[in-house]
């Protein structure tokens, strides 16, 4: 559980934004659209432009998170020995600068679109295509198989379209500069991924799926019913 006050601060800033973001475009989209469904490139569109603001409001917690948990492995002299999650913030700001919060932003975005597109965007589609199979109507918004099937396809392609990304995103995000040279070994995303190629192959940028998936796809799929249950309530009470 090392860590785990910088991934309940991630979840409470990216999580909701994400989540909150994609909503409400999707909703404005389909307003747009005379109250029809969406097709799955707008549905794409806006999981990636909702994952994209939303990464750019929680990288910070991000980096903490990260730098915790590298941090309890490291060999005991190249340890950082952060506190918790806010000393984590304060000690990077006061010995980095207030950029390095934002250390690989650019792969964090790419991860952060990978994600909404894979979870929420593919949940939406997935929802239309298993309400069918199932003949269900949805006019209360679906039922309870289809949340399940729909949730488990979605948590699958999350894990599957968002993983090369978060490798990439967690390397950048915990180098440290060689002790001889002060060089680092990444100097981006491009020489981060086109290294990792050349050494580890394509299979190299899915190396660890199943435990990732087993992270994932529980998240997702608790996070996507909750939802549609929280949303039907909050509809029956209000609208």
């Amino acid at each position: 559980y090392k860590g785990v006050d910088a991934a309940i601060g991630r979840q409470m800033v990216y999580g909701t934004a994400r989540i909150g973001l994609h909503r409400t475009f999707s909703d404005a989209l389909v307003r747009y659209n005379d109250g029809k469904p969406v097709n799955f490139l707008a549905k794409t569109l806006s999981g990636m432009a909702s994952g994209a603001i939303a990464v750019c409001i929680g990288t910070p917690f991000d980096i903490a998170l990260v730098r915790l948990q590298s941090d309890s492995m490291a060999p005991e002299k190249d340890r950082r020995n952060y506190k918790n999650v806010f000393d984590a913030l304060v000690r990077t700001t006061k010995e980095e600068g207030i950029g390095a919060l934002y250390k690989g932003l650019a792969p964090n975005i790419l991860r952060g679109m990978s994600m909404n597109v894979g979870m929420l965007a593919c949940y939406d589609q997935a929802k239309e295509v298993v309400a069918k199979v199932l003949n269900d109507p949805m006019t209360d918004g679906p039922s309870l198989p289809t949340k399940l099937g729909s949730s488990c396809i979605a948590g699958f392609t999350a894990a599957l379209f968002s993983l090369p990304f978060d490798l990439i995103k967690s390397r950048l995000m915990a180098q440290k500069p060689n002790p001889e040279t002060g060089k680092m070994p990444y100097s981006g995303v491009a020489d981060c991924a086109v290294q990792i190629f050349k050494k580890e192959g394509p299979l190299g940028f899915f190396g660890g799926f199943s435990a990732y998936y087993g992270r994932c796809a529980p998240h997702a799929m608790i996070i996507l019913i909750s939802i549609e249950s929280i949303t039907q309530a909050y509809r029956s009470a209000f609208e």
